[in-house]
């Protein structure tokens, strides 16, 4: 049975839920990345930096380090739960956004062709990015070479996929909408949001994650579904945590973890 849709809130209390939402999130973030960006900045330039995505949280521990990574990812997609709880109070709930199981197949091949797509010009964008000395160097993972490394990447990359899409492709320009925006606004507020929280990386991060909003928002309003869009996240990280511990230093154009 489906439940029926409770009355939506008022627009003070749906502008208050994003903002808090996102402060508790994605936007708390994008405000740490600026910081950390202008640090690097200040240091020595883009070029000679380094972001690590993936990092032990207990070296030498590795018990203790899968349970810290574990607890990471959970806490990680608490605002997924959010952002379900206050789409539920007037009845939508997560299947509003297209996130469910009503299309396995159509949200599979779409998010797998996007992912090719963009996953493969984004590594482009990125080495030239780098090589052009706006981006820092991105190392995907320095975890343990140990059995739940694998695992625990692919875990991120879901959770990375799940966050992202559902919150800023998703929630956050369906709740824009009812407020009233126009689609080209809500957009362009969604992609400057996804290109803020990835300033980390540096220029490079923050313009290929804006392009990728931009793309990534338009699907979301056209097709109404955010399912592709997590699916294709998922792969596009997936391939890029695992593909580092298989090529890196065996191939010369994939930079390598400086020590230190």
């Amino acid at each position: 049975m489906t439940e029926a849709a409770g009355p939506l809130p008022s627009r003070p209390v749906l502008s208050r839920e994003i903002w808090l939402v996102f402060a508790l999130s994605l936007g708390a973030d994008g405000a740490v990345a600026l910081v950390r960006f202008l640090d690097d900045l200040a240091h020595g330039g883009l070029a000679r930096q380094q972001a690590i995505l993936n990092s032990s949280l207990a070296p030498g521990r590795p018990w203790l380090d899968l349970a810290l990574q574990l607890l990471s990812i959970a806490i990680t997609l608490v605002p997924v739960a959010l952002v379900a709880h206050f789409l539920g109070r007037s009845g939508e709930g997560l299947a509003v956004l297209g996130l469910d199981r009503r299309r396995p197949g159509s949200d599979l091949a779409r998010g797998t062709v996007l992912a090719a797509i963009v996953g493969g010009t984004g590594l482009g964008f990125y080495l030239a990015s780098r090589a052009a000395g706006v981006n820092l160097t991105v190392v995907p993972e320095t975890l343990p070479a140990i059995w739940w490394r694998i695992p625990v990447l692919l875990l991120s990359a879901a959770q990375d996929g799940l966050l992202e899409e559902t919150l800023v492709a998703g929630y956050l320009l369906h709740r824009l909408r009812q407020l009233g925006w126009g689609e080209n606004r809500a957009l362009l507020v969604s992609a400057v949001l996804r290109g803020s929280y990835h300033l980390y990386q540096g220029l490079g991060g923050f313009a290929g994650n804006l392009v990728m909003g931009l793309l990534f928002g338009r699907l979301y309003q056209r097709w109404g579904r955010v399912a592709p869009l997590v699916v294709a996240h998922t792969l596009i990280d997936a391939v890029a945590f695992v593909g580092y511990v298989l090529l890196a230093g065996h191939v010369s154009w994939l930079p390598a973890p400086r020590a230190g």
